[in-house]
């Protein structure tokens, strides 16, 4: 697309243009700390930025609406064009699909972290950035070893990034209508799922959430790996914390709302997942 070229706004047109856009978002570049009167990022050597910004179209926008802050997922739903109020469910499953695990209707997926408990309280919310050469196998382990008071809801972790994984309930009557067990902050203590409705669904879901949270936490702390790294005074991890909780989002592809066929590049899972539920071709890493 040449510089100066002006689009049309009418997406159809546009794809019988056959007109090709490069979408930059550079999620949490905003900065405020400022030294001799400029900001890092003005401060920053960043020629291929710069060479983009010159050449494009650069602005700023309020995601959903102004004052409201916005979490990646729902200000990049509202971006790509859909209102997160009408569209979003949770995190949870797109954190699963973009880690590659596989969502089916009634699976209940939370964005999850390997973290470390001392007591009754979570000392570190994040166990290790480097998680994914002693933590991958863990997952594994997990998935194989997990199993509930209920033998009809079978329980998969699958590793995202770092040290995040989706962890998926899959099940009949399950619901998303509960709370997850992450109390956001190091050094409070474990919260316990509880249901966010009357129904008999919510309360069931909490009390396999919880029974889940429990044994995940026995399998851990008893396996080998755990013991060794916790003998060489090594990051370790005896919990997962389980947030925002989800099942799948039902939403009209890109293509189909917006008339243009869309390629993502991700950088991580849960970025990953929002390309996948909108139907875009996706590459992440």
């Amino acid at each position: 697309m040449r510089p100066r070229e002006r689009l049309t706004r009418d997406p159809i047109r546009m794809e019988r243009r056959n007109v090709s856009i490069v979408f930059v978002m550079i999620d949490g570049l905003g900065d405020l700390t400022q030294t001799d009167n400029k900001t890092l990022l003005q401060r920053a050597h960043i020629p291929a930025m710069d060479r983009l910004a010159r050449l494009g179209h650069c602005g700023l926008m309020d995601p959903v609406e102004p004052g409201l802050a916005c979490g990646s997922d729902t200000a990049h739903l509202s971006i790509f064009g859909y209102d997160p109020r009408i569209y979003y469910t949770g995190r949870g499953a797109f954190e699963a699909i973009g880690a590659g695990a596989e969502m089916y209707p009634g699976d209940i997926a939370f964005k999850s972290n390997f973290a470390t408990m001392t007591g009754d309280v979570v000392s570190l919310r994040r166990c290790d950035r480097k998680f994914p050469s002693w933590g991958i196998p863990l997952c594994r382990f997990l998935t194989e070893n997990i199993k509930l008071s209920d033998p009809s809801v079978s329980v998969i972790v699958e590793w995202a990034t770092e040290h995040r994984c989706a962890v998926i309930l899959r099940g009949k009557n399950l619901t998303e209508k509960i709370t997850g067990t992450d109390p956001l902050k190091d050094e409070l203590s474990l919260i316990r799922s509880e249901p966010l409705d009357d129904s008999a669904e919510a309360a069931r879901t909490a009390q396999l959430v919880n029974e889940t949270s429990k044994k995940i936490t026995a399998l851990l702390e008893s396996h080998e790996l755990i013991l060794e790294r916790k003998a060489q005074g090594s990051p370790y991890s005896n919990v997962i914390l389980l947030r925002g909780p989800a099942m799948m989002s039902k939403v009209p592809s890109f293509h189909d709302r917006h008339g243009f066929k869309a390629f993502m590049i991700a950088p991580t899972a849960i970025i990953s997942g929002i390309g996948h539920t909108l139907g875009m071709s996706n590459l992440s890493f």
